[in-house]
């Protein structure tokens, strides 16, 4: 709403819209913003807690995965919103950090508030955070480690330091082996970069046993049965053939209808179908196939010349299996029987269904191409089951990143000890009011160690100057906390590392939050739409009714 000098208001808004401006609407999406990062903050590190959360149907989450706990959230406010778009960004580019990226971006502003208190404008926080971003990422760079892809300890290192915050106790060992044996037997060299593509390591959770009892499977595994008794449940040296097709008379694409005036038509009827279906099993049998993976149906009748031609046969298998099998087997999906050819065939040293807790699965192993692998977890507890996956997804990450870009850098908090030391320094040449937000930028990304402190229960205004002193020192680059005894430690000694590239894509993240925060400065929410308003409806004006009816 305007006024004009007459006293006139002149109404521009609908009515029911609601209008902050100015410092209340920065102030209310910094205060959003903060409260989602402070829900996180508990959570940070291997001394972190846990948040239970339960959706409307009363379905239990127990995590600390930063990710997780909020895609459950049901967040309203707009400010907080992007947060959440800020945890997924991380999650989907580098796997892990997202804890990292949303705690840093509610420090930045938070930072940033006071700033604003002291009268600097919000365009030259921007432009302080941007440049202080743009050398703390460099700086990350210059200081992080060359590693050996090849090196599996260091490998397993990575994996370990990722799994310290998850609940999957004396199993970290376990679980980190089986990260770093799944990424290295998926990655492939593509000129002179090497490329992890997570998706070919298909992840299988099944209640029962122990943690201690996921294995890497070297295939593919399928949640299927084999679809009749009468076939063999174990194949040496198979023969798969992939189908897109299915074992079935198809039905008309439009309504028809069969005449039978005598039984014997009838007979003939039914014997003509079950020589399709044979000439089917036929054709499929005449490749050497001694398997037949479908992704469509498989009739009752297919199903018996199969087990008559003792040919394993499994039916309605995902999609996204067919393509793994295909990666894995060296075969090729067909999707039409008539088309098939033994050279479309797919080969592995073993198929077999086997019983796993209480359902029945079909491995597929020592497929002719290792292109896929599989990790079958196992856990006496549903919850521990998914948070163990949660787990392994992190450390997948984790190990992908260190493969894909070969950089390390200590944990612990050290690299955010000495990039902050670093960014001082750099205010310092920079100078002018800009000088403050760099400053500033330093101060929140010191505020994660002071976390990391925190949730272990130390005090962490002491273990800030001592890592402070530390990096002061010209061999104190990788000192950071130990969260286990309580004091300071070369991070690199104990095997506390992280891929150099998900410290650079949290600090990026978290910065463009902050300065997208800070640029808003109008907030225009539109009233919510009366029950029975639909959107896009056209309401009708008085009298209208009236004058139609007039018409007709």
């Amino acid at each position: 709403m305007a006024a004009e000098p007459t006293g006139i208001p002149v109404l521009i808004l609908k009515e029911g819209t609601q209008r902050t401006a100015g410092r209340d609407a920065l102030r209310a999406n910094i205060l959003a913003v903060r409260a989602i990062s402070e829900s996180l903050r508990t959570t940070y590190g291997p001394k972190g807690m846990d948040k239970m959360l339960v959706d409307s149907l009363g379905d239990i989450t127990i995590t600390n995965d930063g990710a997780t706990i909020l895609d459950k959230m049901d967040v309203q406010h707009p400010a907080a919103k992007m947060m959440v778009q800020i945890a997924k960004g991380q999650d989907e580019e580098v796997g892990d950090g997202t804890k990292t990226a949303v705690i840093l971006a509610g420090e930045l502003l938070k930072n940033a508030e006071e700033l604003l208190a002291k009268d600097i404008h919000p365009t030259v926080i921007i432009s302080g955070y941007k440049k202080a971003m743009e050398e703390a990422v460099s700086f990350i760079d210059f200081i992080s480690r060359q590693i050996d892809i090849n090196d599996k300890e260091v490998l397993k290192k990575i994996a370990k330091t990722s799994l310290y915050s998850k609940a999957v106790g004396n199993a970290r060992e376990r679980l980190a082996e089986i990260a770093v044996e799944a990424v290295t037997k998926v990655a492939e060299k593509r000129g002179d970069k090497w490329y992890v593509d997570l998706d070919a390591i298909q992840i299988i959770k099944k209640h029962g046993g122990s943690i201690l009892d996921t294995s890497l499977i070297e295939g593919i595994v399928l949640d299927k049965e084999v679809v009749h008794p009468g076939m063999p449940k174990r194949v040496e040296n198979a023969k798969i053939a992939l189908l897109d097709a299915p074992l079935e008379i198809e039905k008309p694409e439009i309504d028809a209808e069969i005449r039978i005036s005598d039984p014997s038509q009838m007979r003939l009827f039914l014997q003509q179908e079950e020589k399709i279906l044979q000439e089917m099993v036929e054709k499929i049998a005449a490749t050497g196939a001694n398997v037949v993976i479908c992704q469509k149906g498989i009739d009752d009748v297919a199903q018996h010349f199969l087990a008559k031609k003792g040919i394993l046969a499994v039916r309605r298998v995902k999609k996204s299996d067919m393509e793994k099998l295909e990666r894995a087997t060296g075969g090729r999906i067909v999707s039409n029987i008539d088309d098939l050819q033994p050279s479309d065939l797919g080969e592995a040293k073993l198929v077999e269904e086997r019983k796993i807790g209480e359902d029945k699965m079909v491995f597929v192993e020592g497929a002719k191409n290792l292109k896929s692998v599989t990790i079958l977890i196992r856990g006496g507890l549903e919850r521990l089951v998914d948070e163990a996956e949660r787990a392994i997804r992190d450390a997948l990450s984790a190990v992908s990143d260190a493969v894909r870009y070969a950089k390390i850098v200590p944990g612990g908090g050290a690299v955010e000890v000495e990039v902050a030391k670093h960014l001082r320094e750099y205010a310092a040449r920079v100078g002018g009011k800009e000088q403050l937000a760099i400053e500033a930028f330093a101060k929140a990304l010191e505020a994660l160690p002071m976390t990391l402190a925190e949730n272990a229960g130390l005090d962490s205004i002491e273990i800030i100057m001592k890592l402070r002193s530390a990096h002061a020192q010209p061999n104190g680059i990788s000192i950071g906390i130990n969260v286990f005894d309580g004091g300071i430690a070369d991070m690199y000694a104990l095997g506390v590392i992280e891929p150099a590239a998900i410290k650079q894509n949290a600090i990026k993240a978290a910065t463009e939050a902050a300065t997208l925060i800070l640029r808003i400065d109008d907030m225009i929410v539109a009233s919510k739409l009366e029950k029975g308003e639909e959107k896009g409806k056209e309401t009708k004006k008085p009298g209208e009714e009236e004058e139609k009816e007039k018409e007709d």
